[in-house]
């Protein structure tokens, strides 16, 4: 088939944790060229897997970009983390990507990442095929793997053989009414090259084709035809339009500084272009542009639509940020989210300041890399998202800035939810000059909502430039409750206020929304959201009554357990404060025989006498003089 030469192509290589991906990279940079040796995951010398702590571990911790050609295609590669402690690399490059190749295990089937990882891309639109790796294991079942596949997505998946072009024609008329009734009348054999590409890109970025192909990646089968059906998808890039880019990641060059790995879906840039970062809202000048692979990188000098590159200069850029229109950059699938956080204390007290600037450089890298200072306690907090990611922060703090820093035991991250409907109230007019009232209706929403802000109040009672003030300052007043945790699943409505044409100063209502807001949140009184994980668990039968003890212990939640493969299969919901170690247990449990994969499933209320109560940090809105004169500057706090 006719393969479309001009048009470079990203993809995005995604699996559940050891479903072979980095050794699949591998395998598809070695066949197309890119590079001279085949780097292997176990020794080490994977050329997408290339931090110390990756290379002796085994496995990804960060997205790693790469390029290979096959048949005059340009092939962006992002090969992504597996655990699921990085899901947060995942929900960046995900944005970058043209499309997913999702692998996944003949032997172990869909697992909870692969879940996870569908519902993200499924959410944004973005087409994937899977390759079913590993079919030379023992116990490997595609049959079986292709209907789990089916059930995942909704949509049987399809055997794709590009070589078998009856086989190809019958499955792609299928998709296209014309097509199908032109198989009918005059077979296969009617359909040209072109035609059959055609219809492949059309089915298959309309959502309604799933391809799927069969292989061993450690032995290097089933990759070549895989790279073959890529080379097919290459569609084309609008490089004529306004410049439109997503920041997928960032890393640190000792020599230049912040690099950031960029996406472009629009427009060409080049080196000393001045680009807008729209999420920031400033300008930054490109100083250099550099084409990369793994740890390796080549001086480029400009990008084209389609393209992906290393770009340096965006000293203030953060992963995740759009360069550009934002109208052609996929929205944000939100499939991670830190839910604990751990102390952080330097081995010298005068080493605050250094270990500060480190952790704020990783979280430039890694925006859910939250870092809290607590001016009361003198403690330095950082949330994250798993065990896993707390020992790699140890580890980036000692290697990379040399500083030797003791982490706390974890602390659950909890949040709050208003119990009912109620109104807060601020009239914030004193002291001279200022004046901002406002009327806020305060109310839970289902769980998994989020914030909604809405205003019912009119421009000639409150300015719609101050509207906006409140809907901007909301996050702020939202980030500590009454219980000193987060407030989310909650609708806010304006509905009453004014402001005063002489004496309301432009930043009045930033001021005042916490305090009204927590008045109301107060009135309303909260509840404790605890975060939750949804696990799967395969075991022996013998094992079975000593798990659902723990798992009832840890108050987690199970359908019946399913005989799959030759092993029982359960499937649940665990608290994640009472099954932390859940993980180190269960190979004693079972004898080494069991295996357990989690992802994050959100929040859940917290049973009674579950939870706890943090102190507010700074100072609290409930404190309106104190509060005030902190936010005027007339208070050190």
């Amino acid at each position: 088939m006719a393969v479309n030469e001009a048009c470079p192509l990203t993809i995005g290589i995604l699996a559940h944790v050891d479903g072979g991906k980095t050794t699949l990279t591998e395998q598809m940079l070695f066949k197309a060229g890119a590079v001279r040796s085949l780097g292997r995951v176990d020794d080490g010398s994977a050329h997408t897997d290339f931090m110390d702590f990756e290379r002796r571990r085994g496995i990804s911790v960060r997205a790693a970009s790469a390029l290979l050609e096959w048949r005059g295609v340009k092939i962006y590669i992002i090969d992504t983390p597996g655990h699921s402690d990085f899901s947060a690399e995942v929900q960046r490059a995900v944005r970058a990507m043209d499309l997913a190749v999702i692998v996944v295990s003949a032997v172990e089937g869909v697992q909870s990442q692969t879940e996870l990882i569908w519902r993200s891309i499924d959410k944004m639109g973005i087409p994937a095929l899977f390759f079913i790796n590993k079919t030379d294991r023992v116990g490997a079942d595609v049959k079986s793997v292709m209907a789990e596949i089916g059930e995942l997505t909704g949509t049987a998946p399809r055997l794709i053989d590009l070589e078998d072009k009856e086989s190809l024609a019958e499955t792609l008329a299928e998709y296209d009414d014309v097509a199908l009734e032109k198989y009918f009348d005059e077979g296969a054999g009617a359909f040209s090259k072109d035609e059959l590409d055609t219809l492949l890109r059309d089915s298959f970025y309309a959502r309604k084709l799933i391809p799927a192909l069969c292989g061993a990646a450690l032995k290097g089968e089933g990759v070549e035809p895989l790279l073959e059906l890529l080379a097919q998808l290459a569609k084309a890039q609008d490089a004529a339009g306004p410049l439109s880019g997503v920041v997928f990641k960032v890393e640190h060059n000792p020599s230049l500084g912040r690099v950031a790995h960029l996406r472009l879906f629009s427009g060409t840039l080049k080196n000393r272009d001045s680009v807008r970062n729209v999420t920031m809202g400033r300008e930054e000048k490109v100083t250099q542009i550099r084409e990369v692979l793994g740890s390796k990188e080549k001086d480029k000098g400009s990008l084209c639509a389609g393209e992906v590159g290393a770009v340096y200069g965006l000293t203030g850029t953060v992963s995740g940020d759009i360069i550009g229109d934002p109208s052609y950059v996929p929205p944000v699938a939100e499939i991670a989210a830190p839910v604990l956080r751990v102390k952080v204390t330097p081995a010298e007290p005068s080493q605050y300041p250094a270990l500060v600037a480190a952790l704020s450089e990783l979280s430039a890298e890694d925006p859910l890399l939250d870092v809290i200072w607590e001016k009361e306690s003198r403690e330095l907090l950082v949330r994250v998202t798993g065990l896993l990611q707390i020992e790699i922060l140890q580890t980036l703090l000692a290697e990379r800035f040399g500083l030797e820093a003791a982490l706390g035991e974890p602390m659950v991250v909890y949040k709050e939810r208003p119990l009912k409907r109620a109104h807060g109230y601020v009239e914030y007019t004193m002291p001279k000059p200022c004046w901002a009232v406002m009327d806020f209706e305060i109310e839970p929403l289902p769980l998994g909502t989020g914030v909604v802000f809405e205003s019912t109040v009119a421009n000639d009672k409150i300015y719609t430039r101050y509207q906006a003030q409140v809907r901007q300052t909301i996050p702020e007043a939202l980030r500590q409750g009454p219980k000193g945790w987060e407030v989310t699943d909650v609708r806010i409505r304006l509905v009453g206020g004014e402001h005063h044409t002489v004496h309301t100063h432009p930043l009045d209502f930033m001021l005042a929304t916490p305090m009204g807001i927590m008045d109301g949140l107060v009135a309303s009184g909260t509840e404790l959201l605890e975060p939750m994980q949804k696990f799967r668990l395969t075991f022996p039968e013998e094992a079975s009554g000593r798990l659902i003890g723990e798992i009832v212990a840890m108050r987690g939640t199970f359908d019946s357990p399913v005989v799959r493969k030759g092993s029982f299969m359960m499937e649940g919901l665990l608290p994640v404060a009472s099954s932390m170690d859940f993980p180190l247990r269960v190979a004693s449990l079972t004898g080494g025989r069991g295996t357990l994969s989690t992802t994050a499933a959100g929040y859940a209320p917290c049973p009674p006498g579950e939870g706890f109560e943090v102190p507010y940090r700074g100072v609290s809105p409930l404190d309106r003089a104190k509060y005030i004169l902190y936010k005027r500057g007339a208070l050190g706090a």
